[in-house]
């Protein structure tokens, strides 16, 4: 294979795209080489900021990433060539000094909430997947892992929910579901979905 393959996979908050990435990982690792690549970690570096501040961002508007470098390590990796990834630390709202050395891969699957809202990230894509969730389910799952995970509290996560996770995604993240070219209604649940995006990308394996 002379280039990656790169598969964009976007969707709500908790809509299931870790999941359908992972389930994609899954099959694909003993086959060839692939890796997941999240928008998250491309989150802009916020050292000049105070921690008060950092935690105002806005991190569901297209502003908020870095795309420009996710581009660059894009194209780089389409040519499979290795990158420095950044990572982002979500308990200090910025960018962590952990770095992560990427080396050429034969799939790239690239999960992330703007993933398609992005024209440069979608020139890029070989496929372009959108994972199409009720938002009363991206709302619970959210609810959990921020709890779980991230130490959240309840009214914490409904003031935030209301404020800026339901509107950007109203304004950036439904519209851009005219760009996938498969819809996945609930996420990894939806097997069948899954079972035909396999089938596509070994059907691209094989032209390459």
């Amino acid at each position: 294979m002379n280039q990656a393959i790169i598969i964009g996979i976007a969707g709500g908050s908790a809509s299931g795209k870790t999941s359908i990435a992972q389930q994609l990982y899954d099959y694909f690792q003993g086959r060839h080489q692939v890796k997941i690549l999240k928008q998250d970690d491309y989150y802009k570096d916020q050292s000049h900021l105070t921690y008060e501040e950092r935690v105002k961002t806005n991190y569901d508007h297209p502003l908020a990433f870095d795309t420009d470098l996710l581009v660059k390590h894009l194209k780089q990796l389409k040519n499979k060539e290795t990158i420095t990834k950044p990572t982002y630390d979500f308990t200090q709202h910025n960018r962590s000094e952990i770095t992560e050395t990427i080396e050429g891969r034969d799939v790239i699957l690239l999960e992330g909430i703007l993933v398609l809202e992005s024209k440069a990230i979608r020139d890029i894509c070989d496929i372009m997947v959108y994972v199409d969730t009720d938002a009363d389910i991206r709302f619970i799952r959210r609810l959990k892992r921020d709890m779980e995970e991230r130490g959240r509290s309840l009214d914490n996560i409904c003031t935030h929910y209301m404020t800026t996770v339901r509107p950007m995604h109203e304004q950036f993240i439904e519209p851009s579901k005219k760009y996938a070219h498969i819809i996945i209604p609930e996420g990894g649940e939806n097997h069948v979905a899954v079972d035909l995006m396999i089938t596509k990308i070994k059907s691209i394996l094989n032209e390459k």
